[in-house]
């Protein structure tokens, strides 16, 4: 059974740093390109890191560019994301997926049609 979870969610400061983890379980991550999606409340899922299959090419989203970092441990079967200087819009529901020989470059615009597994998600929370 394909899972992927979620952990390393919590609540911090602004200007602080948090890395979330995604534990993949039935499949081998290496094979999958793996993307990170938020959700604040009261706005639509959004986007913002993702990570192609093999070759490392990672894309993300303007909100984060610079500040966060998508990348994989495949001897872990794990996907990460480090999140740095954290700000209050920041807030939501992180969610990784996952989608099998995907291959993605570094303009790439992520869609939740592109990936077909999704974990539970965890709360991130920034406050001032």
């Amino acid at each position: 059974q394909v899972q992927l979870v979620e952990s390393g969610g919590g609540l911090v400061q602004v200007g602080d740093s948090l890395t979330l983890s995604c534990a993949a379980s039935g499949m081998s991550l290496a094979d999958y390109a793996v993307s990170w999606w938020r959700q604040a409340p009261g706005k639509e899922r959004e986007g913002v890191a993702t990570l192609s299959v093999r070759g490392g090419t990672t894309s993300y989203a303007e909100s984060v560019r610079g500040r966060f970092i998508i990348s994989r441990d495949n001897a872990k079967n794990t996907a990460y994301l480090q999140m740095n200087r954290l700000q209050l819009e920041d807030t939501g529901v992180y969610t990784c997926a996952a989608e099998f020989h995907f291959s993605t470059h570094t303009e790439y615009t992520p869609s939740p049609r592109d990936f077909g597994y999704w974990g539970q998600g965890i709360q991130v929370t920034v406050s001032p």
